[in-house]
């Protein structure tokens, strides 16, 4: 087991180095100087893109490219790879990515009346997409795996071993400590399949973000896009669904009454806390899973850094760098664990507010 997490670990710090590696490459100079951007670096590893890009060789890009799908007001219906992008001059089809301005990124073409620069209906598989989509695929599998083996057992069985009762274990835990104790006894079977839905999808997202090595390494918990959808879909179980007396604590409180007429003070304030507590779920978790990525890539620049200023700091720094990222590793596999528990947590309290019975009195 020690020899494992070992190999693990050093494998996760030697894609970085290559990420890090690639990217202080790619920021050299005109007049062939190397000088590290850091922005440039992190940012090349946590936004989105229309190509995978693993490494280079030399002056040879290793890259994935993915399918660009777009309808256009000007053209219609446009497919293809976006390797076609590097064949013609960072041009196709009159589409191109600008590097600045509003628009840096994303794939846009000129207006032909005002020759102003517009984007077009962007249905692309980027690169998060792509993980996304591997990630619904892993979460499927392990759970039909999970359910293949219950099938036609009786609960006089004996229990699941190996990593179906590892599961077992994983989602009893979740179900009864977070879910129904938040919920509770009466209504927490419905958001039951929600709730666990989102823990392992959050959980393995978190997880497989942490790989820097193709096909992984998509900080899709990162992406505030993401964190945004699913803070609305706690939203929406929230406040669709709610009884009677959560919409009655809202706008009318059992509070003085001079706090609610005539002005409503405190209905305003708990109106507002219907969109604030959703909002923090959205930026907690991007949040903290973004930073958590920019700092161990960060800690990786510390070799590039000293070694401009030397090869005795380089070298010295070298080994501190490598102890401080192999603890943030450590740390990072416990914060994608801690942050999809309490985005479960908090959506799972959210949802038992709103069922919440008034106190006989």
């Amino acid at each position: 087991m020690r020899n494992r997490i070992i190999y693990i670990f050093a494998v996760l710090f030697l894609g970085l180095f290559v990420t890090a590696n690639r990217s202080y490459a790619d920021s050299a100079s005109a007049g062939g100087k190397q000088k590290i951007d850091i922005q440039k670096i992190i940012f090349s590893h946590t936004d989105d893109a229309y190509e995978w890009h693993i490494t280079n060789i030399g002056k040879k890009e290793i890259i994935v490219p993915l399918p660009v799908i777009l309808y256009s007001h000007v053209s219609g219906w446009n497919v293809f790879m976006s390797s076609r992008f590097h064949e013609n001059g960072g041009v196709y089809n009159g589409f191109y990515i600008p590097t600045t301005g509003a628009y840096a990124g994303k794939i846009v073409e000129k207006d032909p009346s005002t020759g102003a620069e517009i984007k077009p209906w962007n249905f692309s598989l980027s690169k998060d997409v792509a993980e996304l989509l591997m990630v619904v695929i892993l979460v499927t599998w392990v759970f039909l795996y999970c359910a293949r083996w219950y099938a036609g057992r009786k609960p006089s069985d004996a229990a699941p071993k190996g990593f179906v009762g590892f599961m077992e274990m994983f989602v009893t835990s979740i179900n009864d400590d977070v879910i129904k104790s938040s919920i509770g006894e009466k209504h927490y079977r419905k958001y039951s399949p929600y709730l666990l839905t989102v823990f392992f999808f959050v959980f393995t997202c978190n997880l497989v973000g942490m790989i820097p090595i193709f096909p992984a390494g998509a900080n899709i918990t990162g992406n505030i896009t993401i964190t945004f959808f699913l803070a609305v879909c706690t939203f929406l179980m929230t406040n669709l669904f709610g009884n009677k007396h959560y919409w009655k604590d809202i706008f009318w409180p059992e509070v003085p009454t001079w706090l609610k007429v005539p002005v409503p003070m405190m209905p305003v304030i708990e109106f507002f806390g219907v969109f604030t507590k959703p909002f923090a779920l959205m930026v907690r978790l991007f949040a903290n899973m973004l930073a958590g990525h920019a700092i161990i890539i960060s800690l990786v620049c510390i070799i590039f850094i000293t070694f401009q200023m030397g090869i005795i700091a380089g070298t010295s720094l070298t080994l501190v760098s490598i102890v401080m990222t192999i603890f943030m590793d450590f740390l990072e596999l416990l914060v994608s664990f801690i942050q999809a528990y309490v985005f479960t947590m908090l959506s799972a309290v959210f949802i038992g507010l709103a069922h919440l019975e008034p106190e006989n009195k």
